[in-house]
This record gives C-alpha cells, sequence and structure tokens, in this order.
C-alpha cells in the first residue's frame, strides 16, 4: 500500500490519475443516462423465482399477453344517486371510444352496471409493451380525459392494474435525479458546516458524482448485457448510497491528511502517509459494505437479490475513486484547499482537547456504569419493535397523500365485489378443468357467479374469478391460502394459484425468508472482516452485539414514530430486512474507523489511552460522516412511497444513533472496561500483560 500510495500522491503520477478518470468519465459518462432505459419494474421482476404466482405467471402468458394491464374505468354520479339512461349512455359511449384504441389486447369489457343500480364499471385490456409500467401514466391520462368528457355530473376514476401501475411510475419518476439533487444537497451543507471552507467542498462532492456516473454505467452495461436485473428501486437506492458512503471515505481521508499536513512540511508525502495509515480502513469499510450487499444475492425476492450487485457495483466504484482521485484532487490544489483555516506544519492537533477528548475523559471516570445504562437504554427502546407491524401495506396505504387509483378502488369496492378489476387467477392440467373450477367455486372468499369456464390450450386450463373481499386485504390473501388448498387437493392437476392478490401474498412470505436467512450471513461476513482487521476475536463479538442492540433500538423507535406520528399502518416486510442490511454494513464503517486507530494508538500507548486517543482523533470525523449518511437517506422522505419513507427515517435515525451514542458512548465505555483483553488472542493483549508498565489515564 505504501508504493500505490506514493505513486497516487506523486508529483507528476498525480496528473496521471486524473487524466484517467476523465477518460473513464468521458467513455461510461453517456451509458450513465441510458440506465433508466434497461429498468425492469414489472411484477415478474419483482417476484421469486420458485414462487407460485410466478410460475402462474409463465403460463398465462400462453393465453394472453404478459403485458396486458388491464385498466378498470368506474363511473359514478356526484350525488351518489343512481345512474340515468344518459349516464349509460354516456358510459357505453365511452367503452366504444375505448375500443378504438391501438393498445388494446382483446375487447373492452362493459359498461357493467352495479346491482345497486348506483356505479358502473369498463374494463380496458392494455397492452403497453415490455416497458408497460413506464408508459401506463400517458395511457391511463387517455382514459381519464375521455370519461371526463361526460356528464358534468358523472365522475370517473381510473383503477385496476392500469391505475396503480400508472400512479407507481408517477411515484418513482424523476427519482434518480430528484434522490442526486436533494442527496448533493445535503453532502454540500454538511461538508460546508464541517470544514468550514468554501472550496473543499467541491473535491468530495466532485469525486462522489464521478463514482455515481461511472457505477451507474457499469450497471447499465451488465443490465444490457448480463441480466443484471435493474429496477427503480435499486436505482433510487444506488444514489443515497454512493453519495452517502463516498463522502464518509472522503470525510475519513481527510481528516487523516489534514492530520499529517500538521507533521509534514510537504503534502506529497502528507498525502502519502494519510493514504497509507486510512486506506485499510476504508478498504475494509467498503469491502464489508459490498459483501454484505452481495449477501443479498441469496433472497429469494428477485427485487432484493438484484439489489445486492447494485450496491455493492456502487460502493466499489466509489471506493475506487475516494482513493486514488480524490488524493490526487487534493495534493493538485495544495494546502490553500483548506482556506481559511489552513493546516501548517507544527500546529497542534486540535482532537487532543476538543469535544470527544472531553467526552472520552468523563466516560473513563466510571466506564462499567457508561456502558450498562446506555445498554439498558437501548434494549428498552428495542420494545417498540411490537409496535411495527411489517406485515404489508394495502394499495392505499402505500402512499402517502391521495391517489387517483386508491381512491377509484375504493369506489369500485363500494358498488361492486371486492377484486372486481383483479381477479384470482388458477391455472391446471386441461383433464381436471371442470374438477378445478367446482374446487375453485365453492370456495368462501370467491364470488362463484364470477368463475370463468376453462380455457384449454395445449393441455393447460386456465380460469379466473373475482374475490369478495378488497384485493389487497388480510382477507383476501386468506381466500387465496383457501384456494391453494382447495385445488391442490384436486388429484392430478398440478394446479396453481396466481393474480395480484397472489402476488402480494407471495412477495410477503418471501421478504420474511429472505429476511431470517440473510441477517445471520450478513453478521458472519461482518465478524469475519472486523476479526481480520482487528486481529482479535474478543473484539469482533463485542462489536457485533453493540451492532445488533443498536439496530434494534433504531428500529423499535422507528416504530413508534411510524405508529403515532407519522399515522403510517404498518411497515413493508422487506423494512426489516433492509434497514439491517444498511444500518449494519455501514453503520459498521464507523466501528471500523474507531477501533483501527484504537487499535495503532493502544500499540503506542496502552488499550486505555489508545481509546481515548482513538476516540478523541476520530469523534469529529465519525460524527461529520454519520451526519452525511443520515442526511443523505433521509432523502428518500422526498418520495410519496411509505416504504421509502420508512426505510430514510430508520436508516438516518439509526446512523445517528451509531455515530453519537453506540460507537463513540459505547464501545468506548466496553474498550475502557475490557482492556487488553478486547484484543484477545492477538499479540497486543499479552504484550501489555508482560511490560507491566501501568498504562496511562485520562
Amino acid at each position: 500500500m505504501p508504493r500505490i500510495a506514493a505513486w497516487i500522491t506523486h508529483r507528476w503520477t498525480k496528473w496521471i490519475v486524473i487524466g484517467f478518470w476523465l477518460v473513464v468519465l468521458a467513455v461510461l459518462g453517456p451509458l450513465a443516462g441510458k440506465l433508466g432505459g434497461v429498468q425492469s419494474n414489472d411484477a415478474k421482476n419483482w417476484l421469486p423465482e420458485s414462487a407460485e404466482s410466478t410460475q402462474v405467471l409463465d403460463v398465462a402468458s400462453t393465453f394472453s399477453d404478459p403485458d396486458t394491464l388491464p385498466a378498470v374505468v368506474v363511473y359514478v354520479r356526484d350525488d351518489g344517486g343512481n345512474l340515468t339512461q344518459a349516464d349509460l349512455a354516456a358510459v357505453a359511449e365511452d367503452a366504444k371510444t375505448f375500443g378504438q384504441r391501438d393498445d388494446l389486447d382483446g375487447k373492452v369489457v362493459g359498461p357493467v352496471p352495479s346491482q345497486d343500480g348506483k356505479a358502473a364499471q369498463v374494463v380496458v385490456p392494455l397492452n403497453l409493451g415490455p416497458n408497460g409500467w413506464d408508459h401506463a401514466a400517458d395511457a391511463v391520462a387517455e382514459l381519464r380525459q375521455v370519461a371526463d368528457d361526460g356528464p358534468p355530473d358523472l365522475g370517473a376514476y381510473v383503477t385496476g392494474p392500469a391505475g396503480q401501475a400508472a400512479d407507481s411510475s408517477k411515484a418513482f419518476e424523476g427519482i434518480e435525479s430528484t434522490l442526486l439533487f436533494a442527496a448533493a444537497g445535503v453532502v454540500i451543507v454538511i461538508l460546508l458546516l464541517t470544514y468550514r471552507s468554501p472550496v473543499l467542498w467541491l473535491l468530495p462532492v466532485i469525486s462522489a458524482g464521478v463514482a455515481l456516473t461511472v457505477a451507474q454505467a457499469v450497471i447499465y452495461l451488465l443490465a444490457e448485457h448480463a441480466g443484471l436485473t435493474v429496477n427503480a428501486q435499486s436505482a433510487g437506492i444506488l444514489t443515497v448510497l454512493v453519495f452517502g458512503a463516498g463522502t464518509d471515505y472522503a470525510l475519513l481521508l481527510v481528516a487523516r491528511y489534514r492530520e499529517e499536513l500538521r507533521r509534514h512540511g510537504d503534502k506529497h508525502e502528507a498525502m502519502g502517509l494519510a493514504l497509507h495509515r486510512a486506506s485499510p480502513a476504508i478498504i475494509a469499510s467498503g469491502a464489508t459494505v459490498a459483501l454484505g450487499m452481495l449477501c443479498l444475492l441469496v433472497a429469494q425476492m428477485s427485487s432484493t437479490s438484484g439489489l445486492g450487485p447494485v450496491a455493492a457495483i456502487g460502493i466499489v466504484v466509489g471506493l475506487l475513486v475516494m482513493l486514488t482521485l480524490l488524493p490526487a484532487l487534493l495534493v493538485a490544489c495544495g494546502r490553500w484547499v483548506f482556506w481559511p483555516r489552513i493546516p501548517h506544519e507544527g500546529q497542534a492537533e486540535p482532537t487532543e482537547n476538543g469535544v470527544w477528548a472531553k467526552v472520552g475523559r468523563r466516560i473513563a471516570r466510571g466506564p462499567r456504569r457508561t456502558w450498562v445504562v446506555t445498554s439498558v437504554i437501548l434494549a428498552v427502546c428495542t420494545l417498540g419493535v411490537t409496535q411495527l407491524g411489517a406485515t404489508g401495506l394495502t394499495t392505499a396505504e402505500s402512499f402517502r397523500g391521495e391517489q387517483p387509483s386508491v381512491t377509484g378502488q375504493q369506489v369500485l369496492e363500494k358498488h361492486f365485489p371486492g377484486g372486481a378489476g383483479e381477479p384470482v387467477v388458477v391455472v391446471s392440467n386441461a383433464a381436471q378443468a371442470d374438477e378445478v373450477r367446482t374446487a375453485f367455486a365453492g370456495t368462501g372468499g370467491i364470488d362463484a357467479s364470477t368463475v370463468t369456464k376453462p380455457v384449454t390450450k395445449d393441455g393447460v386450463a386456465y380460469l379466473e374469478g373475482t374475490l369478495t373481499a378488497a384485493p389487497d386485504s388480510q382477507a383476501a390473501y386468506d381466500t387465496v391460502d383457501r384456494v391453494r388448498d382447495a385445488v391442490h387437493a384436486v388429484p392430478g392437476a398440478d394446479a396453481k394459484v396466481g393474480g395480484s392478490t397472489a402476488v402480494n401474498l407471495d412477495v410477503l412470505r418471501a421478504s420474511w425468508s429472505d429476511t431470517e436467512r440473510i441477517i445471520p450471513l450478513i453478521l458472519l461476513v461482518v465478524f469475519v472482516i472486523l476479526a481480520l482487521l482487528l486481529r482479535a476475536i474478543t473484539a469482533p463479538l463485542i462489536l457485533i452485539g453493540t451492532v445488533v442492540l443498536s439496530f434494534g433500538a433504531a428500529l423499535g423507535v422507528s416504530a413508534l414514530v411510524f405508529r403515532h406520528v407519522f399515522g403510517y399502518a404498518g411497515a413493508d416486510p422487506s423494512l426489516p430486512l433492509f434497514v439491517f442490511v444498511f444500518l449494519v454494513a455501514l453503520g459498521i464503517d464507523y466501528n471500523i474507523f474507531l477501533m483501527t486507530r484504537v487499535r495503532e494508538e493502544a500499540g503506542k500507548l496502552g488499550t486505555r489511552r489508545g481509546a481515548l486517543v482513538g476516540l478523541a482523533a476520530t469523534g469529529g470525523v465519525i460524527t461529520s460522516a454519520g451526519l452525511v449518511l443520515a442526511g443523505t437517506f433521509a432523502t428518500l422522505g422526498t418520495l410519496p412511497l411509505v416504504t421509502f419513507a420508512e426505510i430514510g427515517f430508520a436508516v438516518a435515525f439509526g446512523v445517528l444513533l451509531d455515530t453519537l451514542i453506540v460507537r463513540s458512548v459505547l464501545v468506548t465505555a466496553l474498550n475502557l472496561d475490557v482492556g487488553r483483553s478486547m484484543w484477545w488472542p492477538s499479540r497486543l493483549s499479552r504484550e501489555e500483560r508482560r511490560s507491566g508498565a501501568p498504562e496511562p489515564v485520562a
């Protein structure tokens, strides 16, 4: 590493490094803008391949085009009265107009009046192509425009799968640019407050921008040519992750560089030493995050497993940029970039008497009392998890604010069976189709009159039926389970149950399974990396314990806030996993930043003094890094989606808790109380015991 650091920061080769990244940016930059064009946001690309509903989608594609999204247009009078003959004539005229569209897949169904005479619905099967999710908003807007041209007192709403896709695509519209500007704004403000320099903040932001552009281009190439699954969710998180984690690495490097500038007159020598001493922690941190993200590859959910490599690529590219381009830019600019607080050789190190040095001295007065009290408080906070309710959100609960498709669905449910427009789909062997239909129609929760006659093709039968409950309700999920039990029991039928409700149910169950599978795997990966980095067993075990405690406390407090402050009905089942991945994989950064410095100082000063010096030296940069990461994840709250808002809040709060309490107070108190045994079984735990020399006190 010293040779690499010297090469990167050499008087002449630094320009080669800068030139290299300019060439990479010029070549890959145009590809980054194409990432949105390869995103897969349809249901099949989010589902686990083994799920029954996924298998039904594959079979159903032989009966109808998988790109078809039915739009349900429901009409009611504004005064709540019965539809008049004039109203029904207007609806029929709209149905004819809908039937003239070029993007139809089959015939328009309707108008179908409700039994109470107060509503009518028209089902428009739209085939919007392979990227229909992206075109749904325009198609629905056209349907709504036709429907709104009717009698002035006749209200019309567009719902169903097409309406929901339109609202979802609008919610994700511009997600990358929205999060980019929000994250960049947060980073700039925090860096200005941290460095108090009008210039220095530019270099980390420029480096983060380069890292994000290159990462997006690499991901685009892999999605286009290697089958990597990318969706709007992973693309949005990529932006936040690269800016947040990349800036964290920049903060650590710049802080160490400034230290070395106070010890050395030559900026190249100072950066070479800073890069040499800071890079192990930065590399270990980046490797932990990348490997933690790659653990998502074992997920059943395609959307979750696809996020793993996308996030890992972003972290690795960010790591490379921050360890090469940023140091080259810093030495190219020189000391003046720190103006007005320019570090000069021979200046005293301000962290020796800073805020965190004072905090360390207070902790040292009673370290056991400090970590016991802190642990108890965090443990109490974890009790809030009982309020989380991570059993899934209905369509109405998934959005912040009113959405047209949700309003339309609520109107539809008042006058038609709850599952109208979103049927349960059953496929089976054609020979047993009649038996399957009988079992299907006889299941409680299915409107028997709506169960279609079997349509057979190539030895396979296809049936549909309507739920009596809302398609995204627990009652509907229970009905899907009953239907599955009933049709699975038909001998030789090989029947399978799908449809949008079955899809949501399979997503819920796969998400919980992924959580139970991936969390232990990530903890194992983190433990191995910490053990190799710190060359100890005790310290990694203790640090893993603080990680789990921190995660539980953050999730518990967040659950209480979601329920009693924001008024959210619950949480997506993937929330605990995502929060855990981001908090543990990213939060371990601060463990690594702190403990590598503590270990370095302990070898020179002893464990007790090393713990206090390590806290004093890294407390400021860890605080700044935590603020950056928390701020960037908080930008997820700018999206009108409850799940993103919950992830953003929980991760932001957890990072602040990690930064200000767990790493700086709890871990330091444990370091002081456990003493040299923290480094068992490494040589460091034995050398101090043999020396017999008392450790200096604070």
